[in-house]
């Protein structure tokens, strides 16, 4: 075959870099956004925020006037309103950090300060201290022998974050080593010092161990006493699964009884070790904020949200002055010219569709999750113009602040079922529904899915029992017998 050259005229859709980033953006959370500014600011000197003394606020709903935009190519400003920015805190050590128990018979040495320490740089301590340092502190004021101690640690080491012994006392010694000569006598003496200590419960393998070992605690001879160490140490899944009939049967206790134990066991605390675990907390920064004003549900921007960038005015000079002597310098310009129009656009693109949510769901905001309408992706998208994959960029990780509480703009989207008179119900609405239903219901006769699937029904909404099964797990509402009480 003989090679040969041809030209052909076709056309094809290519993503220019302004069009990627803009894609890109637009599906940053609020929180991944100003990270993706910050990595530009160090990026491109040209590119800075208008105000950096400004400290983060917690954001409030509170109108405010945008900033001016001017044309960066004077080298005058071009603001976006400002957002805060992350604090990352001081730095902690991992709990469970430190030394090893001494075999040689020696206690663990404590940490304590010196002069070689001293050299300037502050440590910060934790707000509450972890389990372990709680129960190494509570060992430190026993009399235990050095061996025990070690003992005592090892067995503290080996708690999970609840405060339960996870692994049996047989595998513990295995994990040692055998120079050590642990009998498993030893180590259950260590147990019981261990379960001693405070909180009530720690140190305990299973929960019908842990909720004894706070009823002994309490040091009662009563009836009701009596009654409840026999439940949670013999009858504890007969409890859980509300099985009444069998808990009288086994225990010989009347009905006025049986709730006094059952109250009694309640109060007790099945995960001990909880309140030292570390909770980390996540905050959710709003986009947009929706009043009522003049009797109009309107959404407008949190500008507490926003970053306000602008052009360097001295960078904009020089690049005007050199031309095209500085072609490195020209090309920053343009990409943080994008970064400000991008920036701008992504914020009014949820604001549009902010507003269209609202004004389709004004009954939700008047009235509560009850009167959600059925909605999807397409009636936003065709009403506005765009695709529906913009949509549903937009409703990602962006959240509304509402009279109601704050909500991801998807919550407002969902599947709909049929009604008698050829309407449709929101999901939403079903679930709120179904919330109010059981919440009224009588405790000592709950409602089952069948017949709350009657009542949906006797209103019109055709819910099958499956359905109501489903949408009740998705809201961690127990099933019937879980939630007959006596």
């Amino acid at each position: 075959m003989k090679p040969s050259l041809q030209f052909r005229l076709s056309q094809h859709l290519t993503l220019t870099p302004q069009l990627q980033q803009s894609i890109r953006l637009l599906l940053l959370s609020t929180v991944e956004l100003n990270q993706e500014i910050e990595r530009m600011l160090m990026e491109n000197p040209i590119l800075e925020r208008a105000d950096e003394d400004n400290a983060p606020r917690v954001p409030a709903p509170s109108s405010a006037s945008d900033g001016p935009s001017e044309d960066p190519a004077d080298g005058r400003s071009v603001e976006v309103p400002d957002g805060p920015s992350e604090d990352p805190g001081p730095q902690q050590m991992e709990p469970g950090e430190g030394p090893g128990p001494d075999w040689s018979g020696e206690p663990p040495a404590s940490s304590r300060a010196t002069d070689e320490d001293d050299d300037g740089r502050s440590y910060t301590a934790t707000d509450s201290p972890s389990l372990r340092d709680h129960l190494i502190g509570q060992m430190g004021l026993t009399n235990l022998a050095r061996r025990d101690r070690a003992l005592v640690e090892i067995l503290i080491d080996a708690l999970d974050d609840d405060g339960y012994l996870t692994q049996s006392l047989e595998e513990i010694i295995e994990l040692l080593p055998p120079e050590a000569a642990i009998a498993p006598e030893e180590l259950s003496t260590a147990l019981r010092h261990l379960q001693n200590f405070e909180p009530t419960g720690v140190g305990a393998r299973s929960p019908s161990e842990c909720l004894a070992l706070q009823l002994r605690a309490r040091r009662g001879s009563d009836p009701v006493m009596c009654i409840a160490l026999e439940v949670v140490e013999k009858h504890l899944d007969a409890l859980a699964a509300r099985d009444y009939n069998r808990l009288r049967y086994a225990t010989g206790a009347d009905e006025t009884q049986l709730r006094a134990a059952q109250l009694l066991i309640q109060s007790l605390n099945p995960h001990p070790g909880a309140s030292f675990a570390r909770v980390e907390a996540h905050y959710v920064i709003p986009d947009v904020i929706v009043r009522k004003t003049k009797g109009v549900w309107r959404a407008s921007l949190n500008t507490e949200a926003m970053p306000r960038l602008r052009i360097n005015r001295l960078y904009a000079e020089l690049a005007a002055s050199s031309r095209g002597s500085a072609a490195g310098l020209s090309s920053q310009m343009q990409e943080a010219r994008w970064m400000i129009k991008n920036v701008q656009q992504r914020f009014d693109t949820i604001l549009r569709v902010s507003q269209a949510i609202v004004d389709r769901q004004r009954h939700f905001f008047e009235h509560g999750a009850v009167a959600m309408r059925p909605m999807v992706l397409r009636e936003i998208a065709e009403a506005l113009g765009l695709h529906e994959s913009t949509i549903s960029r937009v409703t990602t990780q962006k959240y509304m602040v509402t009279s109601r509480g704050t909500f991801e703009l998807k919550y407002f989207f969902g599947s709909h079922v049929a009604t008698d008179s050829g309407g449709a119900a929101s999901a939403t609405a079903i679930r709120a529904l179904i919330k109010q239903l059981v919440a009224a219901e009588d405790v000592s006769a709950p409602l089952s899915d069948a017949r709350i699937s009657q009542i949906l029904g006797q209103q019109g909404i055709v819910v099958a029992r499956r359905t109501v099964a489903k949408y009740r797990e998705s809201m961690n509402i127990r099933p019937l017998n879980l939630r007959k009480s006596l």
